[in-house]
């Protein structure tokens, strides 16, 4: 390795970065990327000031579109190695194409991990889901290997075509659905019941291309299609579930208690299956419906949610409901724990996508690393606003905390190298009068957020004192 070579800074000894450490009492220097609501938290938030100026993306692609005459372009480790920002809200491309060669600080932290696809990708989230469950399976028995009965049966399309095809046929006349690996918010996605509606992906077909001129099919993931979703007023929804990681080695995960149902504009049914106002209840799709209504926008809280489920199936039911779904959070995660490049300096929110069937079974439908942020309304915009100003609470990059916290304005604790469990009398999501104080775990549970602050900020600063 040459001199002039820059490691990035997941690989680098702590002698080696640079030792700022915490930022202390001076303003907070952030960048952001997007136009929504992260970028009103910041502008918001006391002692935080805007990096004025283009990002780094946009000043290399002005720089490739309109070269000066004799101009010599700026090596991208000089580009990339720009210390004037604290924090920054960043998209993925930008990290993709920056991240291998840019020096992170001791005191700066950015959105994403390096290869947080391998979580978020449809198909290599199955196929770390799968591998895990295999290692389960051979260290703990098969008993074990059931709590990873959580996603629909699964192929990778073109490459495992001929297996699908062997399950297909022995489960004749069943839905399946097709969803693009990559994309997001209903892009691309289709039901169907025969063979010839997916010929273009059929294995054999495409490799080897002999004609340059022929597209190889995308890749695409195959699932058994829940053909009994959990209804309510005869309509579809699914959970967004939103997940803070702030370190995979070790394993720490938050929950934030408030996130939503999404409802499908049309009512449930399998005799139209090309109708994606029935089958998809991504706001992107719904919002095109012919009688959406943007003022209500087809979105229950999780604490209606909850609360509906306890009404009408009792609290050790939903109980049940929301203990499946801490588990699928936790095995997801840490089916790519050895996998995920970690670095201090990341974070990733996660937003998970959960379906109920007709037995209140949890189903992981996928999960996304760039949740969306655009509020749909004044309800989600105060959703959103407030779980992205805990986010920036529990990242703490003011050190007002002591770090000992469980909770958060409206992130709990989920897990820390191990489960997390909560306190008792002090942390209790009641129900009609069900306390539960057993895993830190309080989805759809009461939540007033802005007094919790106020209580942990004042116990921290005492501590401080002392």
């Amino acid at each position: 390795m040459s001199k002039n070579t820059r490691v990035p800074g997941y690989m680098q000894s702590k002698a080696a970065r640079n030792t700022r450490g915490i930022i202390g009492d001076r303003e907070i220097r952030f960048k952001c990327s997007l136009q929504n609501t992260i970028l009103d938290v910041l502008r918001g938030r006391p002692g935080w000031q805007e990096v004025p100026g283009p990002n780094i993306q946009q000043q290399n692609s002005q720089q490739n579109n309109k070269p000066a005459a004799g101009y010599q372009p700026v090596p991208p480790i000089q580009r990339n190695s720009d210390g004037d920002w604290d924090f920054y809200w960043c998209d993925r491309e930008w990290l993709h194409q920056n991240y291998d060669t840019m020096f992170l600080h001791e005191h700066q932290k950015i959105l994403h991990f390096r290869n947080h696809y391998e979580l978020t990708r449809k198909n290599l989230m199955v196929k770390n889901l799968k591998r895990l469950k295999k290692q389960t399976e051979r260290e703990q028995g098969k008993s074990e290997g059931l709590s990873f009965d959580f996603h629909p049966t699964t192929y990778e399309l073109p490459s495992e075509y001929h297996i699908f095809v062997e399950e297909f046929k022995r489960n004749p006349g069943i839905t399946w659905i097709m969803k693009p690996a990559a994309k997001s918010q209903g892009k691309g996605i289709f039901l169907f019941r025969r063979l010839k509606d997916i010929t273009d992906w059929k294995k054999g077909e495409y490799q080897p291309l002999t004609d340059t001129t022929r597209e190889v099919p995308e890749t695409y993931v195959v699932q058994r299609y829940i053909e009994n979703p959990y209804l309510i007023g005869g309509r579809k929804f699914d959970i967004r579930i939103y997940v803070l990681v702030v370190s995979y080695n070790p394993l720490k995960v938050w929950l934030y208690r408030d996130g939503f149902a999404r409802f499908s504009n049309t009512r449930f049914s399998l005799d139209s299956i090309e109708d994606a106002y029935v089958h998809l209840t991504n706001v992107s799709v719904q919002k095109n419906a012919p009688d959406y209504d943007p003022e209500k926008g087809c979105k229950w809280s999780t604490m209606r949610l909850r609360q509906y489920l306890t009404a009408k199936h009792g609290s050790e039911a939903v109980k049940k409901v929301f203990k499946g779904i801490d588990n699928i959070i936790t095995k997801g995660l840490q089916s790519v724990q050895k996998i995920i490049i970690n670095d201090k300096h990341c974070f990733e929110m996660y937003g998970y996508d959960i379906l109920l069937d007709s037995d209140l079974k949890p189903w992981l439908i996928e999960i996304n690393a760039s949740p969306s942020l655009t509020a749909s309304g004044k309800e989600d915009y105060e959703l959103k606003f407030g779980l992205l100003n805990d986010l920036l609470n529990v990242l703490d990059l003011e050190n007002r905390l002591t770090g000992k916290e469980k909770r958060i304005g409206g992130w709990d604790l989920l897990w820390d190298d191990g489960p997390v469990l909560a306190d008792d009398g002090n942390m209790e999501c009641t129900t009609n009068g069900t306390s539960v104080t057993t895993a830190n775990s309080f989805l759809g549970c009461h939540n007033d957020r802005k007094r919790q602050l106020r209580e942990i900020y004042t116990s921290a600063q005492a501590i401080k004192k002392t």
